[in-house]
């Protein structure tokens, strides 16, 4: 939010699909008072009604019709392939975002309902995320100091991305935009890999005939890599499905360098071994240098244990948890 602005206050919020992400975004508004009225729908009953128990929506919509109606503001957090359904029941005049972890199938949907990317549109994604699912985890601050990437089109109502960004910097997010198909294309690299990487692993382990032993011994390495193949199945698969060219472009560099890596350790070379490994652990040390001068700065406004407790946080991809609302 641009300094010396006030936050902006929404008069009625709609929220299609109430999970993790969903959820936190309504505890955040909330919490903050930055929406007079919270309506979710969600295909899941049992979603709205803990949404409702725990005060972070004052009402249940029984349909997205109901829900967006005289909404100022529609944020959809389904899985990125349920978007056009969604869409189709959203007026062309209201100010609309996402939370997706790809951008072409919104674009797609808003090309198919309304014949144009719509101008109202402002295409989102949150990088934040839990290991924890569904509303009954909803965090009010789980996008504090995390980025937010927001993927506008040449034509974009000024007055709607102005609104988008305001929301999310009101929840504490860095917000950042770029173009949606490199979006798409760093993501495959940052976040769509890993997942599928560690969906491979833990799929390979388990297969074994001692996989109870493995899992048993493992070290905190495994816990932390394979932590993200607990995600949502469909979710996942909709992601690959919706972004399926730029995860096989990195994925096949990745199976050349794998393969590179074997032959290595065939040949008993240790020496070029080394030399990759000191070549990843220095691109990573310089990655973690870059981080660590963020969170420097952001202490210059928190307290310590504020900062502390934010940097356990997981930077994985928040889409993961849009477990409900599916159509």
């Amino acid at each position: 939010m641009t300094a010396g602005r006030s936050p902006a206050v929404f008069s009625r919020v709609a929220i299609i699909g109430l999970g993790l992400v969903g959820g936190s975004i309504a505890a955040g508004l909330g919490q903050r008072k930055l929406a007079r009225e919270i309506v979710a729908f969600d295909l899941n009953l049992d979603s709205l009604e803990k949404g409702l128990a725990q005060g972070l929506i004052t009402r249940a919509a029984a349909s997205v019709v109901s829900a967006v109606a005289d909404a100022d503001l529609v944020i959809i957090a389904v899985p990125v392939l349920s978007s056009e359904a969604v869409l189709r029941d959203i007026p062309a005049t209201a100010t609309i975002t996402d939370v997706g972890s790809v951008k072409a199938p919104l674009m797609a949907a808003s090309q198919a309902v309304f014949g144009r990317m719509l101008p109202t549109l402002v295409p989102g994604h949150p990088i934040a995320g839990s290991e924890r699912h569904g509303v009954s985890a909803a965090n009010p601050d789980l996008f504090i100091d995390h980025k937010v990437i927001l993927t506008p089109a040449g034509d974009t109502d000024p007055a709607a991305l102005s609104r988008v960004r305001d929301m999310w910097e009101s929840l504490g997010a860095e917000v950042l935009e770029m173009d949606p198909h490199h979006h798409d294309e760093v993501l495959a690299q940052t976040s769509h890999l890993p997942h599928l990487l560690a969906y491979a692993l833990v799929d390979t382990l388990s297969a074994q005939g001692d996989s109870l032993e493995i899992f048993q011994y493992a070290a905190g390495g495994f816990r932390d890599f394979s932590r993200i193949a607990a995600s949502d199945p469909v979710m996942w698969r909709d992601i690959f499905d919706a972004n399926g060219p730029a995860v096989l472009d990195i994925l096949d560099r990745y199976m050349t360098e794998l393969g590179a890596l074997r032959e290595l350790i065939a040949a008993r070379d240790s020496a070029r071994l080394q030399e990759v490994f000191t070549r990843a652990k220095a691109a990573r040390d310089h990655f973690t240098a870059l981080q660590a001068v963020t969170r420097e700065s952001v202490a210059g406004n928190s307290s310590g244990d504020e900062v502390a407790e934010r940097s356990q946080g997981n930077d994985h991809d928040v889409s993961q948890e849009q477990e409900s609302g599916r159509r």
